[in-house]
């Protein structure tokens, strides 16, 4: 049975929101899945994701193959790059610990960046948005 992680559509007409899913490859989209491995909501920004690295890491072990979209959302949260250096220790390239360190080292300056990114959409709201107590100054009319 081959078996796929792939996004399973909720939310109302134009307002998705996902559940990344383990599901059989032959199932219908929104149908029947083995397991939910967490949520992933794009009119945030940036995009709010959550997942169980450690279910997802299980899974892609297991040998579930991950739909394009799903690939980024894992790439984006570390969970390839756990895996990767899971092999590597496998390998007998490093040790678990080494591992760990680097994942730990790469989460900390990804999460540094994450919320860079928060802050400056935020501000990019607060500017947009017009000044409380301020009217719209308007246009001058010619009168003829």
């Amino acid at each position: 049975m081959p078996v796929k992680i792939r996004l399973q559509r909720h939310g109302s007409k134009k307002r998705p929101f996902y559940f990344i899913v383990v599901a059989d490859a032959r199932s219908p989209r929104d149908g029947k899945f083995i397991q939910k491995l967490g949520t992933y909501n794009p009119l945030t920004v940036p995009a709010t994701i959550q997942v169980d690295r450690q279910r997802a890491l299980e899974w892609l072990h297991k040998g579930a193959q991950p739909t394009d979209t799903v690939r980024r959302i894992l790439s984006f949260k570390g969970v390839l790059y756990l895996k990767h250096l899971l092999r590597g220790v496998d390998l007998g390239l490093f040790d678990q610990a080494t591992a760990m360190e680097k994942f730990t080292k790469w989460s900390a300056e990804h999460d540094a960046q994450i919320k860079k990114r928060q802050e400056e959409a935020q501000r990019n709201r607060r500017a947009r948005r017009p000044m409380p107590g301020r009217r719209p100054e308007r246009k001058a009319e010619n009168g003829s």
